[in-house]
């Protein structure tokens, strides 16, 4: 495949994001870890064969101008946070759509994705800015969650969901999927939607993500610091502050 690159519809920290022809090419920085782009390849194929969601279809895995790139079926429509925004009065209606949609994720099982607890376990034990007695601490309570296997995509936020003007959605960037709990991908949305000063819409999110899982709030908020932990290890100085008063909260209970 060759790609004239000329059209660059997105730039993140360590990708710039390209449509042409009908393809979205994710193009990743110089030096970025090939292990890491292999692995979003992999999760990407992996709930592509396992499951009937809708989501772009991986179709390259290859290297432009010595550069790692993924290549995907481009998915037409408006990212879901940016409906959001045009349309306030609609945002009720908006989060409902996008909480069924995290719904039927979770309803699917993906045997072969990591396991979010060995994966949480890892990057807490590999930290090197927690407390060691905090990191005792989120460990101790990791090791007592549940172990699910449900489908977790792992950054589920609204620009990930992208609704055609049907209103049929597509769900994108899987590079995070695991398997394991519900709760703990809630509490990663929650903290999305945090991070982004949504608190009002935080809330709102985490008690209708509630009432249709049937999971308590309080089983979602114990998830919260240990996923705001692991978020803190990317070394995002921006969101440190911020992090570091979920991560030193003890117990919601």
């Amino acid at each position: 495949m060759e790609f004239k690159l000329n059209n660059k519809i997105a730039e993140r920290k360590n990708k710039e994001i390209y449509y042409e022809d009908g393809k979205t090419i994710k193009l990743f920085v110089p030096g970025h870890l090939k292990s890491n782009i292999l692995n979003e390849a992999l999760n990407q194929a992996r709930v592509e064969e396992n499951t009937d969601l809708n989501m772009p279809k991986l179709l390259a895995v290859t290297q432009i101008n010595g550069r790692w790139a993924l290549v995907y079926d481009y998915a037409e429509g408006t990212p879901l946070d940016k409906l959001m925004e045009e349309h306030p009065e609609k945002e009720d209606e908006y989060l409902e759509k996008f909480v069924n949609i995290q719904m039927e994720v979770l309803s699917k099982k993906v045997p072969l994705l990591n396991r979010i607890k060995d994966k949480f376990k890892r990057k807490l034990t590999e930290a090197e800015n927690i407390n060691e007695n905090v990191r005792y601490d989120l460990l101790h309570r990791l090791e007592g969650m549940k172990n699910h296997a449900k489908l977790c995509h792992g950054d589920f936020n609204p620009s990930n969901i992208i609704i055609d003007e049907n209103g049929n959605y597509s769900i994108i960037d899987w590079a995070h999927a695991t398997q394991g709990n519900a709760s703990a991908d809630a509490a990663r949305t929650y903290l999305l939607f945090s991070m982004q000063g949504k608190t009002e819409l935080a809330d709102k999110y985490l008690k209708l993500f509630s009432l249709k899982s049937s999971i308590e709030v309080s089983h979602i908020q114990r998830w919260i610091p240990i996923v705001a932990a692991t978020q803190m290890t990317k070394g995002n100085e921006e969101e440190q502050n911020f992090l570091k008063k979920w991560v030193d909260v003890v117990d919601y209970e």
